[in-house]
């Protein structure tokens, strides 16, 4: 377990630094707000999930992942698929695991509640990928948890996954300008920035668009699928309508927003504030 949260914090931190740079270097948008103010308090996030991760859940989705081994619980268990192949099914089938769990949260209003504090962020850059509320996280995980327990994947399996998840989250939050071939290229594929920076947008029907987070197949699959912001990535205004007061952005106001604020217009199929 030390190795494999060794592992994890590596690769965190070195996507992290790569991303920030980048997005020095070549932002896509102008920020609009205090970055020191966000970075604090969307990092605060951060760390104060972390800290409730380990408390709650010990061994996270890697222990899981070696009891269901440990026990031959799960599909893959059940069959000796080859490690590459079981691999590969694995990653696949968390991944769109988590985009159906991210379309729930937009669809169901007491779940919508947790997961506006992540869509309430009026910037967008690498911090807004990490930036949840800690019920959020816990729900999330018991997510996992159950896929696995289902899927029976291996530890090698649910730590590339979990790299993976963690990297492209940061990556296609990331306040980064692509040339557009690339973009284009890459987004067969991937999440690219300009693809998810779209379901960051004040716009309803572009919020409840392009759910995915590492690839790009599910919202083309399931129709959810948006190329690009009706006022273009420079002219879009990113947040929720809402939480337009920078003052309620910092972390205690984040904490408190499922349980303080109205569930408004956004949760799909949802046309009035409440």
């Amino acid at each position: 377990m030390s190795t494999e949260l060794a592992i994890r914090l590596a690769a965190f931190i070195g996507v992290f630094v790569i991303i920030a740079f980048w997005e020095s270097k070549s932002p896509c948008r102008q920020l609009k707000h205090n970055k020191v103010n966000r970075w604090l308090n969307n990092l605060g996030l951060v760390v104060l999930n972390t800290v409730v991760l380990r408390l709650v859940f010990p061994t996270a989705a890697v222990g899981v992942a070696a009891l269901a081994s440990e026990h031959s619980w799960g599909l893959l268990n059940q069959y000796s698929l080859g490690f590459g192949l079981s691999l590969f099914i694995s990653v696949i089938v968390l991944d769109l695991v988590i985009y159906f769990q991210h379309v729930l949260f937009h669809a169901i209003p007491l779940l919508w509640r947790l997961h506006m504090v992540h869509h309430a962020d009026m910037d967008y850059d690498v911090t807004t990928g990490l930036r949840f509320h800690p019920i959020e996280i816990i729900l999330s995980m018991l997510i996992k948890f159950a896929a696995i327990l289902v899927l029976g994947p291996s530890v090698v399996a649910v730590i590339i996954f979990e790299i993976m998840l963690n990297a492209t989250a940061m990556f296609n939050h990331g306040n980064i300008r692509l040339p557009k071939w690339l973009d284009s290229t890459l987004r067969l594929l991937i999440v690219t920035p300009d693809m998810h920076r779209v379901h960051h947008s004040t716009i309803k029907t572009e919020t409840n668009s392009n759910y995915g987070f590492s690839l790009s197949c599910w919202d083309r699959l399931f129709g959810t699928y948006r190329a690009q912001p009706k006022h273009g990535h420079e002219g879009m205004n990113i947040g929720l309508n809402q939480f337009r007061d920078p003052k309620k952005q910092h972390l205690h106001w984040l904490l408190l927003i499922p349980f303080t604020s109205k569930v408004g217009e956004y949760p799909i199929n949802r046309d009035h504030q409440s």
